[in-house]
């Protein structure tokens, strides 16, 4: 037995279609995009800005390169040997001086520097937000009791002509 296909149905594309073409749909598309540029903002903000203050605090405070050394290894400590060069005075030769640094790329570590960084620009894009919206809101109430200062208006310029009409 074949099933007829209901006329009425407009199958899996037919309803994608639908949701697509709405408009909140589109408006909320239009907000992704924003968002994205806004968050390309704010990080900016905070890795050229802020995060080279706050690591200035840092490193003030504990001694340390700032973030950039706010990591706690996991386990073993995997190190790399780092060359140095240095041209000597006449140009002609090269000194070599080697340094055995934490390879962390390769050794499991919590990086609290990125962790505080991410939080940091959630707080920021969280702020801006708030108070964007606290703006809409508030043009959105003087927009909505100006409606209202009119409407009474004009409702008590009505009565009056109504008064003297009697």
């Amino acid at each position: 037995m074949c099933k007829k296909k209901d006329p009425n149905k407009k199958g899996f594309f037919g309803e994608f279609k639908e949701f697509i073409t709405r408009g909140n749909v589109l408006d909320m598309a239009v907000g992704v995009i924003i968002g994205g540029a806004f968050t390309a903002i704010v990080t900016a903000l905070t890795g050229g800005i802020l995060q080279p203050v706050i690591t200035l605090i840092i490193s003030a405070i504990t001694g340390n390169s700032g973030l950039e050394s706010a990591k706690t290894p996991l386990g073993e400590i995997i190190y790399k040997v780092v060359d140095h060069p240095e041209i000597t005075g006449d140009g002609a030769d090269v000194i070599h001086h080697y340094s055995k640094e934490v390879d962390w790329s390769q050794t499991i570590h919590i990086d609290w520097g990125a962790f505080i960084t991410a939080v940091i620009n959630f707080l920021l894009v969280a702020l801006i937000l708030f108070i964007i919206i606290k703006v809409i809101n508030s043009a959105h109430e003087k927009g909505v009791a100006a409606k209202e200062a009119l409407l009474k208006k004009a409702n008590k310029e009505e009565s009056a002509e109504e008064k003297k009409a009697e």
